[in-house]
């Protein structure tokens, strides 16, 4: 087994914004390590989370995977003329020093017998000290009067996981222990899955509480016992009020699949409840292109291994002269890295995408690769606080080099990078290993990406007050695109 690497653009833990800024499988391959961005990159090790942002409310901050296999990217022999970023996913597969990559192959065993309990070399040099005497009896005796005490009987395998679980979501917001249905959930999302837990809410003045007002039958909330007419008092870290929005508090509740929330609830009159739930209530997400008076609207909700190869073939099956492109990222939470490098490559040459830079190691660069197709075509790229991580990313970029206008409000602000490492076939751990940056050098976490025009208002509005932009700058002629055995007949 080996680590699979995210690039944390979804998110897992959303932040918040003030008012005006409220707040993404393939089998496991080989162990290569790219730093990535929002997503999950499993065969590599690198997401890039969502960082906190004194002013976002982006809920999505979970994941994205990281695809580092040339074979998953399409090449210039393809029908539809893609070109080949095999080159930068080879640099990308060397080995990270940082990260271990072997698991060791005696752990998790069943077989008591097999257990090695020397100390392993790698902590022999700890000290003994390191963990005080009294910690571990403090700790025993806990799970000890769990056992005896407790209303209800629970069995060590739940405490024992529960303890990981807080082991590691107090490290960081971002970290988390995955069981074999998140796991499984975060390898898929490479293929689209986002998750959420399965509710709908809604606010209701008269009871001052936002309030569950649908509960999907056999969702992750309808098997933990959340029912209609519970109040919602918190997500994660942020409270409820009637000054939130509906999409606000959906965006909390919405994540990469396999990554997990905190929600606060109650039953009328009774005490508030904390439960943990994993957003395996997945759905595919579709990448939406049409065409208004020779304007290409394309709305991309996520990065995923196939994104640049659906933006292409969207473009293609309008069938007809396109004069500029209005890409729509909003609420779009990252995704694969890979994938958002082979985005922007569709419209800048020779250009530096992002930085990566792990504990150990220098900063690494990826740049866009191939021929850049779309470069003749005029961009606007619409943004809200939502989009984040690798959708960050690209917008960086793209705005860096003045090849698109960035239109709408601060972007989220994510910028750390989560490593998902098995432990063995049905559990990992979800690691913060590294941050990244902008190709320039700044820094994206906790700031976010500052449109060049802003945008204010109900958001209803906002991808006509956009198209009117493109429109502005719009080709005199527009350009067709078709696929390449298309022109042969």
């Amino acid at each position: 087994m080996q680590p699979i690497s995210f690039a944390r653009s979804f998110l897992s833990k959303g932040l918040s914004k003030s008012v005006g800024k409220a707040s993404a499988t393939s089998t496991v391959l080989q162990p290569a390590i790219l730093i990535g961005v929002l997503g999950c990159a499993i065969s590599v090790n690198a997401q890039a989370a969502v960082g906190a942002s004194t002013n976002n409310d982006n809920p999505t901050n979970g994941l994205q995977l990281i695809s580092l296999n040339a074979d998953e990217i399409a090449d210039e022999n393809d029908a539809d003329n893609l070109s080949n970023i095999a080159d930068m996913l080879d640099v990308a597969d060397e080995p990270d020093d940082s990260i271990d990559g072997v698991p060791d192959e005696s752990a998790l065993t069943d077989d008591v017998d097999d257990i090695d309990t020397d100390i392993p070399a790698e902590v022999a040099q700890v000290s003994l000290n390191a963990i005080s005497p009294e910690t571990l009896k403090t700790f025993v005796a806990v799970v000890d009067l769990i056992r005896r005490q407790y209303v209800d009987a629970v069995n060590d395998e739940e405490l024992f996981s529960n303890a990981m679980s807080g082991m590691l979501t107090k490290l960081d917001s971002h970290a988390e222990f995955l069981d074999a249905e998140a796991y499984e959930n975060l390898r898929a999302f490479t293929e689209g899955d986002v998750g959420d837990i399965g509710i709908k809410v809604n606010y209701q003045p008269e009871a001052g509480y936002w309030v569950v007002a649908e509960v999907i039958d056999d969702s992750p909330a309808d098997k933990k016992g959340i029912a209609v007419g519970d109040y919602l008092h918190q997500v994660d870290e942020f409270k409820l009020d009637e000054g939130r929005q509906v999409n606000d508090v959906e965006q909390l509740l919405t994540g990469i699949a396999g990554t997990q929330v905190d929600i606060i609830t109650s039953k009328a009159g009774r005490r508030k409840h904390t439960t943990t739930l994993q957003r395996n209530n997945s759905h595919p997400q579709i990448i939406e292109t049409k065409l208004v008076d020779g304007i290409a609207i394309v709305k991309l909700p996520a990065f995923q291994n196939n994104s640049r190869e659906k933006l292409l073939e969207g473009l293609i099956n309008l069938n007809a002269p396109i004069s500029g492109i209005l890409l729509d990222m909003r609420d779009n939470p990252g995704g694969v890295l890979t994938s958002a490098v082979s985005v922007a490559s569709l419209f800048m040459d020779d250009t530096d995408v992002v930085q990566v830079q792990a504990r150990q190691n220098k900063s690494r660069v990826l740049s866009t690769q191939g021929d850049a197709i779309l470069k003749p075509l005029p961009l606007v790229l619409l943004q809200n606080r939502y989009s984040a991580s690798a959708a960050e990313v690209l917008a960086s970029s793209l705005q860096a080099q003045k090849r698109a206008t960035i239109i709408g409000e601060v972007s989220y602000g994510k910028g750390s990078v989560q490593s998902v490492i098995p432990l063995n076939d049905e559990q990992a751990v979800k690691l913060t290993v590294a941050n990244y940056m902008t190709a320039a050098g700044k820094q994206i976490d906790e700031i976010g990406v500052e449109p060049d025009v802003t945008l204010s208002g109900s958001e209803n509005m906002w991808e006509q007050q956009a198209l009117e932009l493109v429109k502005a700058r719009a080709l005199d002629s527009g350009i067709r695109f078709v696929r390449k055995n298309a022109t042969k007949e």
